[in-house]
């Protein structure tokens, strides 16, 4: 995997990025200032495809202590949850679109990754659907629909929704602007899929009716917006970067940095006066 250096920083998005510290955590020790970064690019590859395969598919090792999170004050409606005709409706319709795997022979699919090549990078021509030019977007080689495997199209869907409806927020991310960057960055491409599958898990929405108190809240904001599912992850990928520059992660850090940000969105989805995806705090952190 071919990383892209990160760019010259921009002004600090400090302000943007308030995030829910534990003084115990954030007061560890780093070893310097700067991150020490290996010269073997072939072993920093390496490392890095099986730390994102490990978030992917590995175990969920639970970072604790990390937040101070309080007890659900609404396990009661969880177990008195139950879908209406529209909720069932539109959950139904998300699963459909999670049971789609990315098709490369299908020409809608085939266009959805033109159209995301465009957004990402609309001064530059695509070669080919099979190019390396796509290794500076983050995918690991120079087919992409090798790494939808996973997560199938709806990570694709949620890529480009992200594009179309934050361009700024997509792009500060894909160009790994504002903060203190590391040398070798998160592939941000590969780094989305993992964000969507990791969203699919939390809500536990493979079950007929999700039997979590984040999934309740979800369907719920499902309801009241059929792109619910789409805006989650564009908040919960700021909420990842985020997350990243504050714990001045290294590579080898990701699937921390994704169960903190998980953490962290279990407990804004279990808050009594979240009633509209807009009313999530994290929401916050996007901007168009």
């Amino acid at each position: 995997m071919r990383l892209r250096k990160s760019r010259q920083c921009f002004p600090s998005c400090s302000s943007r990025h308030r995030v829910d510290e534990d003084d115990v955590y954030w007061k560890r020790k780093k070893s310097g200032e700067e991150l020490e970064w290996s010269h073997n690019s072939t072993h920093v590859i390496s490392q890095l495809t099986q730390c994102f395969a490990n978030a992917m598919v590995g175990p969920r090792s639970w970072i604790a202590g990390l937040f101070t999170r309080s007890p659900y004050k609404r396990n009661d409606k969880v177990l008195d949850f139950c879908l209406t005709p529209h909720l069932e409706q539109r959950l139904q319709k998300l699963q459909e679109r999670m049971r789609t795997p990315f098709d490369e022979t299908r020409p809608d699919h085939q266009e959805a990754l033109r159209s995301l090549w465009n957004a990402a990078f609309p001064d530059i021509p695509l070669k080919g659907l099979i190019s390396e030019q796509w290794k500076d977007m983050g995918w690991q080689g120079a087919n992409p629909s090798t790494d939808f495997r996973g997560c199938g199209f709806i990570s694709l869907e949620n890529l480009l929704f992200f594009s179309r409806t934050y361009p700024a927020s997509f792009h500060r991310l894909l160009f790994k602007q504002g903060g203190q960057r590391a040398t070798w960055e998160y592939p941000f491409a590969v780094a989305g899929i993992n964000v969507s599958f990791m969203l699919i898990q939390m809500l536990d929405l493979r079950s007929e009716k999700p039997r979590c108190l984040p999934g309740v809240t979800f369907v719920k904001l499902l309801g009241e917006d059929e792109s619910a599912f789409d805006v989650l992850f564009c908040i919960a990928f700021e909420m990842m970067d985020a997350q990243w520059l504050a714990m001045r992660a290294s590579y080898m850090e990701f699937n921390e940095v994704l169960q903190v940000t998980r953490t962290q969105l279990e407990r804004e989805l279990s808050l009594e006066d979240v009633h509209r995806i807009k009313d999530l705090p994290a929401y916050n952190l996007l901007y168009q």
